[in-house]
């Protein structure tokens, strides 16, 4: 529970330190005292977005530090989860800049916010002045029945199902919309697919078929001019033959000018370097007889025109034919996809039906139990003649479930219930937000209530029971109140005064511990606006005296 809270430049309050007692607190003070100011700070404590407004002006920071012990197990583990010791105490600060940044401590080592706001959830439930709006709202009077029936884990369960129905809806929609141009798609792709698969296009293949194509062009002159030769030697009626019939002249006369037979045996040497010769180009022929430069010429063409066509490099052109590949099998993978996720959708569908009909069972039978324990806590408050009814209607599946929940009240014997955001007034929502945090102060393990003015919109004997409620509850918890009423006021434990007083300027807020005199003051003045009444201060001891 909240044993101490320290307070720096927080607005009003230059410096403030108040100590708790463990059942019932109260805060009093005249109107712009800095009762807000005080839970404005407690709420920096619980991690809310805080202004940096509140910082006192002149001053560099505020800060906001506050001392718990008997920490429940709940926000002990929790402590353990985020990396910080066991401990029997914890102190939780906050630093509001003026520049508008803030800073916070846990047990002196730095957190976020957050951390904040998980460790305070878990030590404080506070109930501002305005939080009776919360059961303005259909939303909201859901959430509190879902709390009060204990399923808010299985909530979560649901919630998730639903998204993934969701989800899988989403998905399918999209992929029917995508069906109707997958024809349209793939043709598209196929004649990409056949322009450029012939290509037969690998990393670098645009300057490799670039030096193809100049080897083929080479190696073109060079069979040409080689051939050429090789009929000039061997042909019919080429030099060889010519020379060989040479030789065979030579020998004929050889018989009758002896001169002949060198000059033949010299020719027949010629001839044969030349047979040689001939051999020897024919095998240069040979060697570029594969030569296929048109068909070079025709593939590098192609390349030249895709080139260009898709404003692509070789390389660029080779990924591109394989993202279209890729998406060419997605989407001839798009109609089995469908029928998935169509599949999927159904079974999903049948799933979340499943879960919200049985929450929905869950919430009617809690709606029933939590209405009479409300109404009971009610009766007392002097409102014997009321109706509470949690209306569970049917309702289009949501991420809430399927039912429409509706807070419906009669205040007045021999009328209706209607619903509560139409006919509740401001008394009777603060009596039945407290009725409601009595029947959750029943089951949860909540150290410390906060309530920021609970009394507004009641007087009299409803106030009285107000009290005897709040002094109730501080049986088994800490309970902290602002309030305006003494019927309240005299029924605390503990009773703190918020005073502003000017001096210099400058507006300050102590916070005062009273003692039992200082509490007859207080008490007269919130009775009549005067301290100094003696028949205020006779009624305000009386008061203290039945109270006590």
């Amino acid at each position: 529970m909240l044993r101490e809270l320290s307070i720096e430049n927080l607005a009003v309050i230059e410096r403030g330190n108040a100590r708790f007692c463990g059942s019932f607190n109260v805060f009093t003070g005249e109107t712009g005292a800095g009762k807000s100011v005080l839970i404005g700070g407690i709420n920096a404590i619980l991690g809310q977005r805080v202004s940096r407004d509140i910082v006192r002006s002149g001053e560099q920071k505020a800060v906001v530090s506050a001392l718990f012990d008997d920490i429940p197990a709940l926000a002990a583990e929790k402590l353990k989860e985020l990396g910080f010791e066991e401990c029997e105490e914890v102190v939780l600060s906050r630093e509001i800049f003026a520049d508008g940044k803030s800073s916070a401590h846990i047990n002196g080592r730095t957190a976020t916010a957050a951390m904040l706001k998980e460790i305070a959830g878990l030590l404080i439930d506070i109930h501002g002045q305005h939080d009776n709006r919360i059961l303005m709202s259909n939303e909201n009077q859901l959430d509190i029945l879902d709390r009060y029936a204990g399923i808010t884990d299985r909530i979560n369960e649901y919630h998730a199902l639903f998204r993934d129905f969701s989800s899988t809806s989403r998905d399918l929609k999209m992929l029917r919309g995508d069906l109707d141009s997958i024809d349209f798609k793939t043709e598209r792709l196929k004649a990409v697919i056949s322009e450029l698969e012939p290509l037969e296009l690998e990393k670098g293949s645009g300057k490799y078929l670039e030096e193809k194509l100049e080897y083929a062009r080479k190696a073109s002159k060079i069979t040409d001019a080689a051939q050429k030769a090789l009929s000039a030697l061997s042909a019919d009626g080429g030099c060889i033959d010519a020379l060989r019939d040479a030789v065979s002249y030579l020998k004929s006369i050889s018989d009758l000018e002896p001169e002949t037979a060198g000059l033949c045996e010299r020719l027949s040497a010629v001839v044969s370097e030349a047979n040689d010769i001939s051999d020897e180009i024919y095998s240069i022929c040979d060697k570029y007889s594969d030569n296929n430069e048109a068909e070079l010429a025709d593939k590098m063409s192609l390349l030249k025109t895709a080139m260009r066509k898709y404003n692509r490099t070789a390389d660029e052109l080779m990924y591109y034919l394989d993202d279209c590949k890729a998406e060419l099998e997605d989407l001839a993978n798009a109609n089995a996809r469908a029928a998935e996720l169509d599949r999927k959708k159904h079974e999903l569908a049948i799933q979340v039906k499943a879960a919200a009909g049985e929450i929905s069972k869950l919430r009617k039978v809690a709606a029933e139990r939590f209405a009479e324990e409300i109404k009971n806590e009610l009766t007392f408050l002097d409102m014997p003649d009321v109706r509470i009814v949690f209306a569970v209607k049917p309702d289009k599946i949501s991420i809430s479930g399927m039912d429409l929940v509706e807070l419906m009240i009669s205040a007045n014997a021999g009328e209706e219930p209607k619903p509560i955001n139409k006919i509740a007034s401001g008394g009777e929502l603060s009596r039945i937000m407290l009725a409601i945090k009595c029947v959750f102060a029943k089951s949860d393990d909540m150290p410390t209530l906060i309530f920021d003015e609970i009394d507004t919109g009641i007087s009299g004997r409803a106030a009285q029971k107000v009290g005897i409620k709040l002094k109730e509850l501080s049986r088994s918890r800490q309970v902290m109140c602002v309030t305006h009423l003494a019927q309240i006021a005299a029924k605390a434990e503990q009773h703190l005064s918020l005073e502003k007083t000017v001096e210099n300027g400058r507006t300050y807020t102590r916070i005062t511990e009273l003692d039992r005199k200082g509490r007859i003051r207080e008490i007269a003045r919130i009775i009549d606006g005067s301290e100094n009444n003696s028949a205020s201060l006779t009624a305000a001891e009386e008061m203290l005296k039945e109270d006590q």
